[in-house]
């Protein structure tokens, strides 16, 4: 017998069968508990072999954390975004959110998209499809006034809601005392894992690539495209993606750590420093993160390099190329938009920036998806103009991109949400791991220096392999 009650009624649709999708007759029913004293590691740990969800951003201390599947949200090709968006509204439409009916505690659809709308999932990317979203069975809700476990599941017959209710909080009681008495162990007792280390992508392929988009920059009107090269680790054991989340949880704080294993032991994972859009009603907030520098050794070598990259007209223009982009496509929709006239540096803990915060107040509320629409890609991840520069990434890397650079995040039952570029990023399957780094190129770009920095990128998903 399940040891979830809310597995043991034919009337509730749950999640932790790893197969449910969003049956017509189902409606959601989502309830949730004050859980003080959870970690959200061990929340991930215990959770191991179902689907896993997990995403903190560096602007604010929130956490959400998620485990099974409730429902699944997946569509393809040009009206990707659409779809989705189309189907979260159903699915959210007549939800019953018992308790309290607070913004903390809302029911989140954990996903993203492919960075390009015509993607294929080949062997790498096999269970990423072009637009994918996932209602977590159990989600863990961390904020700075609590933390609250929440049970999502689909309910076929409606009619006694407190007897639902009652079950519903038997689960989450169980599972609490769970996740409470059955603590993980020592994070840091792992043990180190060999890996073989490959780079698809030779520097003289890479040379040539880059002189080919310099090369299209004089004789076309392309002005910017972002060229991305893969490392390729593989081990004789299964990888830890949870052992690689906590590395990040600590020593990348100031990036947004995410998690998205839809499948087990099929997970794509990051620590990014770029948020693509964040909505709160009619409030907007997005940045301009492009032109990049090593840290310094010293405090004075720091400064020194962070002046160089304020005052390199290179890396100038390639940030102006984004902050002008972003003007244009939120321009139409904004009632008030502020954007700074400078740059500021933001200084990570190996590399450096030119980053300009973006934010607005909307005209009309339409919920997050059309802005994560809007702005896909940016010129920081894209190039500029954005067709130009897709058409030259699509004819000229060798490795298809997946979810590398898209958009990834969650969005809740308002249609609100939070989406980061999935930059500094890997995506694991079983016994293999793909890292992905990338370099904005523009007519002065040298490849060598490009080169350079690329190795910068791929260092957070290294390390965090202990493969660095």
């Amino acid at each position: 017998m399940s040891s979830d009650p809310s597995a043991a009624t034919g009337w509730l649709r749950t999640g932790d069968n790893k197969a449910a999708t969003l049956a017509p007759a189902g409606r959601l029913v989502s309830c949730s508990i004050p859980a003080p004293g959870i970690s959200a590691t061990d929340f991930l740990a215990q959770a191991e072999g179902r689907p896993r969800f997990f995403w903190q951003s560096a602007r604010d201390s929130d956490l959400y954390a998620g485990f099974g599947t409730a429902a699944q949200l997946m569509a393809w090709g040009e009206n990707r975004f659409d779809e989705i968006k189309q189907k979260a509204a159903q699915l959210f439409e007549q939800a019953h959110i018992l308790g309290e009916h607070s913004a903390p505690i809302l029911p989140r659809l954990f996903g993203g998209f492919s960075f390009r709308d015509d993607f294929t999932p080949d062997n790498t990317w096999a269970v990423f499809h072009p637009a994918h979203f996932v209602l977590p069975h159990y989600q863990l809700i961390q904020k700075d006034n609590g933390s609250w476990l929440t049970i999502n599941t689909l309910v076929a017959d409606i009619e006694s809601l407190q007897e639902i209710d009652s079950i519903l909080h038997e689960a989450l009681q169980a599972r609490y005392q769970s996740l409470l008495h059955e603590a993980h162990g020592d994070p840091h007792n792992s043990t180190g894992i060999d890996f073989e280390i490959r780079y698809p992508m030779s520097y003289e392929t890479w040379v040539d690539l880059v002189q080919r988009a310099v090369m299209e920059m004089v004789s076309e009107k392309l002005n910017k495209v972002v060229l991305a090269r893969v490392c390729e680790l593989k081990s004789r054991s299964r990888i830890d993606v949870c052992q690689a989340i906590r590395f990040l949880n600590e020593n990348f704080t100031d990036c947004t750590r995410f998690l998205f294993e839809p499948r087990p032991y099929h997970a794509f994972y990051g620590a990014t420093p770029e948020t693509l859009v964040k909505l709160e009603g009619k409030r907007l907030s997005t940045m301009a993160l492009a032109g990049s520098m090593p840290r310094g050794r010293t405090e004075a070598e720091d400064r020194a390099l962070a002046g160089e990259l304020f005052n390199s007209a290179k890396e100038r223009h390639e940030h102006q190329l984004v902050v002008e982009s972003i003007r244009r496509r939120l321009e139409p929709i904004a009632a008030r938009l502020s954007i700074p006239a400078e740059p500021e540096i933001y200084n990570l803990s190996y590399i450096q920036h030119l980053l300009t915060p973006v934010t607005a107040e909307l005209r009309t509320r339409s919920g997050i998806l059309p802005l994560v629409q809007l702005l896909h890609p940016t010129p920081a991840m894209g190039g500029s103009p954005r067709a130009l520069a897709m058409d030259f990434i699509m004819k000229n890397e060798p490795v298809p991109r997946g979810w590398y650079a898209a958009p990834v995040g969650w969005l809740d039952s308002q249609m609100d949400g939070q989406f980061a570029v999935a930059i500094r990023s890997a995506v694991a399957q079983e016994r293999r791991v793909w890292c992905y780094a990338g370099a904005g190129i523009v007519s002065e770009s040298q490849p060598d220096v490009e080169w350079t920095e690329t190795e910068l990128k791929f260092r957070p998903m290294l390390r965090a392999l202990s493969a660095a």
